[in-house]
């Protein structure tokens, strides 16, 4: 009785623990990719059309690296019970050089663009072994509301760093200093914010030791080639990745170029695309619960179906709006679905998991998204860039 007790506990406090990573990682995405540093990149740094198309270029650098060092990594930290110290190194990158983007100034364009990319390396990095750790805490039963809730609590975080940047960008005016300091702040915001996580957070698992003549590199290529090997146990996933392979690239432009589309087209300043995101962040808190919730009565997949159908309608709406408050509200319908996709697609990436190959298959789960990131990137900076000159002339 008392074992069950405290086993739990222990679920429960590894839960939050793993919320709050997000709850810091949200912040993050919110600050750096869509309300701010988009925005200071492309306007104060570069400046124009050149400084859209080499936000697309960075971000498609730093998801390519992901994409090809994901799945090595992964098998080597399913090997090695090594998720938590990976997602440690991943996550220090991240914040290193966040921070150091508060030394960005007009002009500094190779260093805009390599601190960014390097910060975003190890956000995107991180993510791999943060979700393969969702199959660490959650039982199949409860994963779909444990994932949906981490996507809500971390649409939380996004919101309270924003609101604690927003005033005081506000009150100065966009001062290039202030705006330059909620960089900083962000990473000391995303730094405590996973601290829960490293400090208690159980993995599941024991490490084991390299057979004799391998190294951690040949291990994780001759893991690879097994999985390989036995694609016919794991048609379903392979289906499933195919899938996410094609909706998950347009669903990540219109997450990537909202703050860019918004400044552009609707000639929005920094003070209303900050409470433009924080909009699409309280949208996507209630998305990530509903759908958490939605995917457990009626099944995941059902539900990422109508997640994907409502960013579609949202995308489609965008094609016709000419107004500032349209744009608006298509944020927060997008804000809705987005998280629904994400998440589930998250869930049922951790149900086709093995629990000894959690890791690997997050990995593959990586390259998926990354890749049509990195493709979709390409085409879209240079789509976008001919956009904004359009629109600039």
């Amino acid at each position: 009785m008392t074992t069950d007790v405290m086993d739990a506990k222990t679920r429960k406090r590894n839960h939050w623990a793993w919320y709050m990573y997000d709850f810091g990682n949200s912040a993050y995405a919110a600050v750096i990719l869509l309300a701010v540093y988009s925005a200071y990149f492309k306007g104060s740094v570069v400046g124009g059309a050149e400084g859209s198309r080499l936000w697309g270029f960075s971000l498609g650098i730093a998801m390519l690296v992901v994409a090809v060092i994901s799945p090595i990594l992964g098998t080597i930290a399913d090997f090695t019970a090594a998720k938590k110290r990976i997602l440690f190194v991943f996550s220090s990158l991240s914040w290193v050089f966040t921070a150091l983007l508060f030394f960005v100034q007009k002009g500094d364009v190779f260093t805009g663009m390599l601190f960014f990319i390097l910060a975003e390396i190890g956000y995107r990095g991180g993510q791999v072994f943060y979700n393969s750790l969702l199959t660490d805490i959650a039982t199949p039963d409860e994963i779909g509301r444990v994932s949906g809730n981490g996507w809500a609590i971390g649409s939380i975080g996004g919101i309270i760093c924003l609101l604690f940047i927003l005033p005081v960008i506000v009150i100065t005016d966009s001062n290039p200093l202030v705006v330059r300091g909620s960089f900083a702040f962000t990473a000391v915001f995303f730094i405590l914010s996973t601290l829960p996580l490293f400090m208690r957070l159980q993995e599941r698992g024991k490490g084991r030791s390299l057979p004799p003549g391998e190294n951690y590199l040949s291990l994780a290529f001759k893991r690879l080639k097994n999985t390989f090997g036995a694609v016919r146990d794991f048609r379903e996933f392979i289906k499933f990745i195919i899938s996410f392979l094609i909706y998950n690239d347009g669903i990540l432009m219109a997450l990537d170029f909202a703050a860019i589309i918004g400044a552009v087209l609707y000639g929005m300043t920094q003070t209303q695309l900050i409470i433009f995101m924080i909009i699409v962040q309280v949208t996507s808190a209630i998305g990530a619960y509903v759908f958490g919730i939605w995917g457990e009565k009626t099944g995941f997949k059902q539900a990422l179906i109508y997640s994907i159908l409502m960013m579609i309608g949202a995308v489609i709406w965008m094609m016709f709006n000419t107004t500032l408050t349209g744009y608006f509200l298509i944020g927060a319908l997008a804000g809705f679905a987005l998280t629904g996709v994400q998440s589930l697609s998250r869930t049922i990436t951790g149900l086709f998991a093995p629990q000894n190959k959690a890791t690997e298959f997050f990995g593959f789960f990586a390259v998926a998204g990354r890749s049509s990131s990195f493709v979709g990137h390409s085409k879209e900076a240079k789509e976008l860039r001919g956009f904004v000159l359009k629109a600039e002339a």
